[in-house]
């Protein structure tokens, strides 16, 4: 079946953190509302890059690192959906490659859908680690649905802070309604 007899697909791509297993459900429920196949992407480049690998005295060989990708790929979908799976046709696709080029060369038409996730905030993060959802946002020719942190996410990073810099904590605050 060529690329222009094919169906409406929802693409979503996982690293295993929170935010991409909350984007693969929400991939899965827009495939089942949509009557869409699902297309799980996890994308993987070798530990610093393809210039360290190949100039590395003993570098892991490709296959190992595409293994190790398609085992992480394998457990992303076991902790969002268990053995039930998505309830939708799915494929799983292993990219080598950088997570936002990826997902969008896995989008190529107006009519996929590619569901991102909040990805990790702090301003070191977002300067070391480029945003794979501000990449999707401009690079994609299809809708892009970028999901928002969950609520707790804030409070949670208040936490790893406070413990981070030995700061004193109490567990009341975490459990106190702030609405």
């Amino acid at each position: 079946m060529g690329e222009e007899e094919r169906g409406p697909r929802v693409v979503a791509g996982v690293s295993g953190s929170p935010g991409s297993l909350a984007a693969l459900r929400r991939a899965a429920a827009e495939a089942r509302r949509g009557g869409a196949e699902l297309l799980v992407v996890i994308a993987w480049e070798p530990p610093g890059g393809d210039f360290a690998h190949r100039s590395a005295l003993g570098p892991l060989p490709t296959a190992t690192l595409r293994l190790d990708a398609g085992r992480r790929l394998l457990a992303a979908l076991d902790t969002a959906f268990g053995a039930a799976g998505p309830g939708v046709p799915y494929r799983g696709l292993v990219i080598r490659g950088t997570p936002g080029r990826a997902l969008v060369e896995t989008a190529p038409l107006a009519d996929d859908l590619l569901v991102v996730g909040p990805g990790r905030r702090g301003r070191l993060h977002r300067w070391l680690f480029p945003s794979v959802a501000r990449y999707c946002l401009t690079h994609a020719v299809c809708p892009v649905l970028a999901l928002p942190p969950a609520p707790l996410s804030r409070a949670l990073a208040s936490v790893h802070r406070r413990i981070r810099l030995w700061l004193p904590l109490d567990a009341r605050e975490l459990t106190e309604d702030r609405s």
